[in-house]
């Protein structure tokens, strides 16, 4: 099995030591590197009187961010991790994006953050511009829940949300790498209320058909693998009908491929993709279209 590695992506407000410990799972997934990456924003930095970015601020803030990875490092050391540390100074966005291409990570892991928060952590730029800008799958990890209870194991039971592209085709096949820790995988297609608009029923019937056999091959795939798989047709808005299933199907994670080529962009890696990541209370595993298997 490849030995894989994990940047997580923390700024000490939502992702902490605990979130992490929760992810180990992905040790049987061949995850046997952990890099963390703490990003000093210089218009975080006490200014004072007009003196402009003090530069004492940034040494202490330095230094309290390691201390800190230095307590996580030896715990991961005593289980057998390997652990690589980066306290950087400037805007996140390409500091992750930089990191995750320098160590050539195989997944990125970083927080949701509150309401309005994960924009500021991307210094104001689109919520997604993390994906548009790196081929490496990203977990947006909600670690929390909104009841208080703590989402340990976010690969036990994903929702895989399909709309037939080629990257939705490799977010299924970016799943499948995680095959020794799922437990069994949803997989839903979310039908547009126009497909159906002028349709007789015998016509309904066979787009329900269609998609379904097209749900059952995905199953398939991971059914070959020991994983129980189902399938289910959902009908109309598309990021409502994604939240919906998830609910009702108890799903651990929502995971779905975004592109900038296809129908997806519009449906996923735009307003449902942010939606999802500002309200839904499931950690997100997208998967961009540059991901190679």
């Amino acid at each position: 099995m490849k030995n894989k590695k994990l940047l997580f992506v923390t700024q000490f407000e939502e992702l902490w030591f605990d979130a992490l410990q929760s992810l180990m799972d992905l040790r049987k997934a061949g995850f046997n590197h952990a890099v963390f990456l703490h990003v000093i924003q210089r218009d975080k930095v006490a200014m004072h009187r007009g003196k402009g970015y003090l530069k004492d601020e940034e040494i202490k803030l330095r230094e309290i961010a390691n201390v800190r990875f230095i307590d996580w490092a030896e715990s991961l050391f005593e289980q057998g991790m390997e652990v690589g540390a980066y306290i950087v100074v400037g805007n996140p966005l390409p500091k992750i994006i930089s990191t995750a291409s320098e160590e050539d990570v195989d997944l990125i892991v970083t927080g949701s953050h509150k309401q309005g928060k994960f924009e500021e952590l991307y210094g104001g730029s689109d919520t997604l511009d993390v994906l548009q800008r790196t081929s490496k799958p990203v977990l947006i990890y909600k670690y929390v829940l909104p009841s208080g209870a703590v989402n340990e194991r976010p690969f036990e039971r994903p929702l895989l949300a399909v709309d037939w592209s080629n990257a939705s085709e490799r977010a299924a096949d970016h799943l499948l790498e995680y095959k020794n820790i799922l437990k069994s995988v949803v997989v839903i297609h979310v039908a547009s209320e126009k497909e159906f608009k002028g349709t007789s029923a015998m016509d309904v019937q066979s787009i329900r058909k269609e998609n379904k056999m097209k749900m059952e091959k995905i199953c398939e795939s991971f059914e070959r693998q020991g994983i129980q798989a189902e399938s289910h047709l959902y009908i109309g808005d598309t990021g409502e009908q994604i939240e919906k299933a998830a609910r009702e199907r108890e799903a651990t994670m929502i995971v779905a491929g975004t592109t900038g080529v296809s129908s997806l962009k519009e449906r996923l890696l735009g307003g449902v993709a942010t939606r999802l990541v500002k309200y839904t209370a499931l950690p997100i595993l997208l998967v961009p279209a540059g991901t190679v298997k």
